[in-house]
Order: C-alpha cells, then structure tokens, then sequence
C-alpha cells in the first residue's frame, strides 16, 4: 500500500525505532521489535496503518567482542537498497536553522494479502539542501548527546507529522509508541491555531489533540524517560509553541517527553497489567490502561514448528488463537520438531564454542536481553560453586546474547564480567556468548534452547516478549514474576517462577530460588521425566504462544484505542 494512493482514514504510528527485516539496523532492542511486528499484523489483518521512523542510516551499532569487551562499530545502511524514496520534502525549524526532511518508504508485507500491506516512512535528513551538522542528524539512532537526541525527536514528531500531511494522508489517530515522538502534539497544536493561545480556547485545543493521540508508554521508572531543560528545549524547538505553554504541558521542573505525552493523549496504555499498576503510581491522576505485549507468531516460530503447525492447525498463521490446539499434536513431533530447531542453533554457534560443538543432548539454557543493570545478567552466575553442583548432577550449557548501550558502563562490565565467568566455568559448563544480538540471532535463540531464562529486577520489567517468542517454539521459561510473565506463568505448566510474587526484590533471594527450582524441579524433569517435559513444551505453545501474540495486541489497540 502506497501513503499517495489511499484516501482512507489512517493510524500513524510512531516510533523512534522499528526492526523491519535483517539488514536493516533501524532497531536497538525490544521497543523496535515490538513495532516491527505490530506492523506485520497491521499488514496480515489489513488495519489501515502507517508507520513514522528515521532513516538511521548509521544504525543503533554492530557488536564486536574483542577479548570480552564489547566494541561498537557504526552499521551503515543505504536507504536506496531496500527503500523507494518519497518525491516529496518537508521543513522544520530546529533551533536558528531551517532542516529539510526527505522521506523513504519501506511496505511491510502482509502473509494472506498480496496487493495489501503497511508503509513506513523512514525520515532523513541527509540532503544537499542541508549543512553537514544536520545531514547527520538521522544517522545515528540514540546516538550523540541530549542536544542530538532533543533535535532528532523534533524531526520525528514535527517532522513526522508535517511529511504525513504532504503526502496527503488524512489521520484519525496518532499512535506514540514511547515518548520520543511526543512533540508531535505540540504540532498538532501548532496547526489548530493554538501555539500562542491561553484559557478557554488552549483547552479546547488541548481537547482535540487529546481526542487524536494514543500513547503507549514502556518505561516504569520515572529516570527512564526523556528529560530536556526547559531552556535547551525553547532554544531548539524554534517557537513550536508559546513557552508557558510548553512548561504547563511538559512537567514542573524540565521538559518530560512522557508527561508531554500523558498531558496530550487521550488514551494511555501500559505494556502489561502489572506495569500499567506500576504507571499508575508512577503518574497519578491519569487513566493507565493496560494491553499486554505480544510477537508475531509467523516471525518468531522457526521453521519445523511453522511445518508442524501446517499440519496440526492449517490457519494458525491468520489465527495464532488457534494455537491452543496445540495439545492434539503428538509429542514425539514436538519433540522432534525441537531437535531441529536445536541443531540449527548449536550448528551456528559452534565456531565460538572453543571450535567444538555444544551437546545437543544438554539442557541447552538461553538468556538474551539488553546488556544493562535492571535485567541482572549475572543472577545466574551469583554462586559458580553452586552451578559447578547443579552440573554435576544433571549437565547444562548456557547460551547467552546482548549489548550494552555504548554509554552504559555498567552494562559493558556485565558483558565482561560474563566472559570471565565463561572461563572460570570452561571445565564444567559450556557457556557461550553470541555476539551481536540481532533479529536471526534472537530467532535462532528463542527457538533453539530447552529453556528461557529472564531475570529482571521487578517491577521494572515493563513487559518483555522473548519468553513470548520462546514460547511459540514450545520453549518454556524459568523467570522472574515480572511484566507479562506473570500473566503467562503456570507452575510447571507453562514454566516455573523465580522467587514469588510478594514484593519480593532481592537479588540474593532470588539466586537461591533460581538454583533451587534449577536443580530440584526443571533439570530433574527435563532428564528423569521426558514424557512430562514435553507436555510442557506443547502447554507453552497453547496456552502462551495462543495468546501473547501481535494479532491478538493489535486487535485490542483496533477495538479500545483507536476505533473504541
């Protein structure tokens, strides 16, 4: 589907980041995957949508691991390899300087309508009509300082909103995935006459813009959203709006891009129940709704599930509800259907194994998130004597994956520290790190361990969706009682929980439990009782698989959010 060739109502979605397809590195982490697949079944569904990013031609970053230390390389792209680019180009001040935007568009496909999909309009500022400062400014996704990253999110906001009104789209909703496109709202003020206004006739404004925007918000800590001084904000922002304005809608002390977005937005939602709670109590006094993450089942199902499902459940691709039916199939299929996926993995990673393959016939344990505090990393590796137990016992073997923001020290300590552990560990447990975490390494991951681990601190997991993906692949989790998890978890069911879900936040409590449901419950099963592992792996496919997918998300934000 072509923006320039439909007349129909649209929603524009946007986000700072969207995984759109291996090789194209406008993505950092789960924030750009979600969008991703909520594409891809805005595409399968036919939702009439449209999608607003930046071109970030330079990427987030590739990973390299040079003696256990993580370096960063620039992951350039060229738009024109994969895009079409837009004849069209928009303006928009940023600070003294007029900035000309063009555009690329990418259509993402839909499975089941061939002349159907959802465009993205990648936004760029590398023109000839612009100085070489601010060519650059859609190179680098979270890249640069505050100053680079205020002045990207005028481009994506204002600019986003200016080029989908030269292409001709008429809006009905306006979809802020996380508060970096929140000055958006400040246009649509701008444009309903009302950037100097006061009284009666602001909150009219005000009003209308609410009735417009949708804003999802993912952070649940008030030191995770972005933040601007009020005067770097008014130097760059050009005069969008009156200041007194801007301060009345952007939060007391300094410019709040989340409580720009909670001001302006009529509808707010959290990621999972349990962070639309913790939302809440971040942000009293505004409505938080909750619709719960979901992934796109035909993206993240490998290929000897997909066949099986062909099989088993011919329209679970249009319908992954249907998924639930997955407990007709034979489990020696299920089982076999793993094996595969499981080859496929321990085959690519062998090259890092030390030149020697993994066992196929090891509890194979996969841990991949974002390399930073809050995901406790190292939980697993709290006590290597303990692990060196739990080995002796019943073996296993850890595949883990990640970055590291470049400007998180903490989290390249993480990524070092885990190396050494590797080492320590060598005589007893294979542990291997897969650099450059991306989406075929996620793929490969999430459908080729036995087990997926997650263990954030709670309750700052907003959601996370691995376990979701792991899932559809009948992978079970062992994880922390935090973000979708706890709606997922069914003891021995579905998986198995860490720690319990009181409050319960130590570190040191939760390594003991983890070991303790390790050893006695998920490695006892997995070796002495098969045929109960492998009704698991069929529980996690029909009770989570079923339900935490991008179709089932979608159709919620479609029914309450947009049409609702």
């Amino acid at each position: 589907m072509s923006p320039t060739r439909t007349t129909l109502p649209v929603i524009a979605y946007f986000s700072m980041e969207i995984a759109l397809e291996e090789g194209i590195p406008t993505y950092s982490g789960g924030l750009g995957v979600l969008a991703g697949d909520m594409m891809r079944s805005a595409a399968d569904l036919g939702v009439p949508m449209v999608a607003v990013t930046l071109a970030s031609r330079a990427g987030y970053f590739r990973q390299e691991i040079h003696d256990g230390a993580q370096v960063e390389r620039a992951e350039h792209w060229d738009p024109a390899l994969r895009c079409r680019r837009l004849p069209l180009k928009v303006v928009v001040r940023v600070g003294s300087r007029d900035v000309w935007l063009g555009a690329w568009q990418y259509d993402v496909p839909s499975a089941r309508r061939a002349q159907m999909g959802v465009p993205v309009i990648l936004l760029d500022t590398d023109l000839p009509e612009n100085n070489e400062e601010d060519r650059t400014l859609t190179h680098w996704l979270y890249g640069g300082d505050t100053t680079y990253r205020l002045r990207q999110e005028i481009v994506l906001g204002v600019g986003g909103v200016r080029m989908l009104r030269t292409l001709g789209l008429k809006v009905q909703k306006y979809h802020l995935n996380e508060g970096h496109s929140a000055l958006l709202t400040l246009e649509l003020l701008r444009e309903l006459g009302a950037s100097e206004a006061s009284g009666p006739l602001l909150d009219e404004a005000i009003a209308n813009v609410r009735s417009q925007c949708v804003f999802t918000t993912h952070t649940p800590v008030e030191a995770g959203h972005d933040r601007y001084s009020y005067p770097l904000a008014e130097q760059w922002l050009g005069g969008l709006v009156d200041p007194r304005i801007l301060r009345s809608l952007g939060g007391p002390e300094r410019l709040n891009m989340t409580r720009l977005a909670l001001a302006t937005c009529g509808w707010v939602n959290g990621v999972a129940g349990r962070h639309a709670e913790t939302s809440r109590a971040l942000f009293p006094g505004y409505e938080v709704h909750a619709i719960t993450n979901g992934v796109h089942a035909q993206r993240w199902t490998s290929e000897p599930f997909q066949m099986l499902y062909d099989r088993y459940i011919p329209q679970w691709l249009h319908e992954p509800e249907l998924l639930v039916r997955a407990l007709r199939i034979p489990q020696d299929e299920i089982v076999a259907a793993h094996a595969q996926a499981k080859n496929a993995l321990l085959d690519s990673v062998a090259g890092l194994a030390g030149g020697s393959r993994l066992d196929p016939s090891l509890c194979t344990i996969g841990f991949a998130r974002r390399m930073t505090d809050y995901k406790r990393p190292g939980l697993l590796f709290s006590d290597l004597e303990r692990m060196r137990s739990i080995a002796r016992r019943f073996p296993f073997q850890v595949i883990v994956s990640g970055k590291a923001h470049p400007h998180d020290q903490p989290g390249h300590r993480h990524i070092e520290q885990l190396h050494s552990w590797a080492g320590e560990l060598a005589d007893t447990i294979p542990v291997v790190f897969i650099p450059d975490y991306r989406l075929e390494v996620a793929r490969r991951m999430v459908s080729g361990v036995d087990l997926w681990l997650n263990t954030p601190q709670p309750p700052l997991e907003a959601s996370g969706t691995s376990g979701m993906k792991a899932a559809l692949n009948g992978v079970p989790s062992l994880s922390v009682l935090d973000g979708w998890w706890i709606e997922g978890w069914e003891e021995g069911i579905t998986g198995w929980a860490i720690g319990i879900d009181g409050g319960d936040h130590d570190a040191h409590r939760h390594a003991a439990s983890l070991y303790e449901k390790l050893e006695t419950t998920v490695l006892r099963t997995f070796y002495e009782h098969r045929p109960a592992w492998s009704m698991i792996m069929k529980s996690a496919i029909a009770r989570n698989g079923s339900y935490f997918n991008s179709h089932r998300m979608i159709r919620r934000y479609a029914s309450e959010a947009y049409w609702g």
